[in-house]
């Protein structure tokens, strides 16, 4: 089994500069959404922040990206 790297990079989110740890796959996924979105890396996780609960930020992130997927393919099929 193949392990993805995992990355830590810095970001702005409420302009305030923090570091988010992730795979790199997760990274990829979550920059194409935003692509898509028509919207800054740095909103789109600033969005995902504003509605988590109890959860650490990375762990938010990656629950959205897999739903994202999730609903992209419901609706491919």
């Amino acid at each position: 089994m193949l392990k993805s790297a995992v990355l830590k990079r810095s970001i702005v989110i409420h302009k305030h500069k923090t570091s988010v740890s992730l795979e790199e796959d997760f990274w990829s996924e979550l920059k194409q959404i935003a692509h898509r979105r028509k919207n800054t890396l740095s909103d789109l996780v600033s969005e995902i922040d504003q509605g988590r609960s109890h959860t650490n930020l990375s762990s938010a992130i990656r629950v959205f990206v897999l739903n994202a997927c999730r609903q992209s393919e419901t609706i491919s099929a």
